[in-house]
């Protein structure tokens, strides 16, 4: 599993996926989302606007590594 830290409280699944890498673009985010291929803490997730706070742990389905969001370092 892969650290992504975050600067603010939450991120939205959509910036997420591209910020972390998972996807390059946020039309590759609404595919993935639209296909059922992401999971947020072992659920199906479909939102692009779904906010995530750190613990939160997205998957996406073929991709080996999944991401746990972890507060920004001060």
């Amino acid at each position: 599993m892969r650290d992504v830290p975050i600067r603010d409280e939450v991120i939205r699944l959509g910036q997420l996926l591209k910020y972390s890498g998972l996807v390059d673009s946020g039309t590759e985010a609404k595919h993935v989302l639209t296909e059922g291929l992401v999971q947020v803490n072992g659920e199906p997730e479909s939102r692009r606007g779904r906010q995530l706070r750190a613990g939160d742990v997205v998957a996406l389905k073929g991709d080996d590594e999944p991401v746990r969001i972890t507060p920004c370092p001060t």
